[in-house]
């Protein structure tokens, strides 16, 4: 039964950070969402200092606060001139210091620590239940990422239009009235979202790859947005089933041997795609030359 918890956690893992991870990519801001996974530390230990558990919807709040902070900070630094990576840099790095910070002083007797919020087990949701009365739900896990799932699909389906000319031509989108601004902090609180509901399953640090990768692999595959959602909610499920399996043969960190297998679909397809492929460009060149040499031939 352990196994059906952990490929089901993994699977929401991917769906959540696979919805959220296109429109990152699309926007070229997929680093955002490596710094927001850092800068959220100081608001998971604020909240657990002030409700005392973990097991906290103040917990999620806060993160997403922070989120929304850090957002907000790489935004004012660079509309003061500051380059875009170094915006980024100086923000995650400030904030998750000061989250590294906070565990160390408050919060060293607990499981707060630092591996815990960084790297995550997957291999232990399942002890993790949640009880109503006595009576076992399942893993807590399973329906905060479940949870999460819903409402990261429910505010995409419902502003899908605006999302997307956002994505596309943000200033487009502002010319006919969208206000692009409160849509890029709706989809970086979505991203807040899906990265503190993935904590205790893959970490800050993995939950990165999550984000990133089956987007970028999606992105090769397909130029139809619709199309480019389902493929990245597909690699990651892939992902999660063949680094499962791979971590039970190797006996290594489940987590780590998702983003890994997620990494070989993404060369997979950078080598293979149809459009994008380097193969595929690289017998297009060559095609083109032949073309061009019997064309010159035959001019001769």
């Amino acid at each position: 039964m352990s196994d059906f918890w952990i490929l089901l956690t993994g699977s929401l893992v991917a769906a959540c950070c696979g919805i959220v991870g296109v429109f990152l990519v699309l926007r070229k801001i997929a680093m955002i969402g490596d710094a927001i996974s850092h800068s959220v530390m100081p608001g998971i230990v604020i909240a657990f200092l002030i409700s005392g558990t973990r097991d906290s919807l103040v917990m999620m709040f806060a993160a997403l606060l922070f989120g929304l902070l850090t957002t907000f900070l790489i935004g004012l630094f660079q509309r003061s001139g500051i380059q875009s990576d170094a915006s980024i840099g100086v923000v995650f790095t400030a904030l998750f210091a000061i989250g590294v910070i906070l565990v160390s002083l408050f919060a060293r007797q607990v499981h707060l620590d630092q591996d815990a919020i960084l790297y995550g087990e997957i291999a232990f949701v399942h002890w993790n239940l949640w009880e109503v009365g006595g009576v076992s739900m399942g893993p807590k896990a399973v329906w905060l990422l479940g949870v999460t799932l819903i409402v990261i699909a429910a505010v995409i389906g419902l502003f899908y239009k605006q999302f997307k000319l956002c994505a596309f031509d943000p200033a487009l989108a502002a010319a006919i009235g969208i206000p692009v601004a409160l849509f890029h902090y709706m989809l970086m609180g979505l991203v807040s979202m899906a990265t503190v509901s993935s904590f205790e399953s893959v970490g800050a640090i993995l939950v990165v790859g999550m984000l990133i990768i089956p987007a970028s692999t999606a992105y090769l595959l397909t130029d139809r947005l619709g199309m480019m959602i389902s493929l990245s909610i597909a690699v990651g499920v892939a992902s999660t089933f063949a680094g499962y399996g791979a971590s039970i043969i190797l006996d290594a960190s489940i987590a780590g041997c998702i983003v890994c297998a997620a990494g070989l679909l993404f060369v997979a397809a950078f080598l293979l795609s149809p459009s994008h492929g380097l193969i595929s460009r690289r017998l297009r060149q060559r095609k083109l030359a032949a073309e061009t040499t019997a064309n010159g031939a035959r001019a001769v």
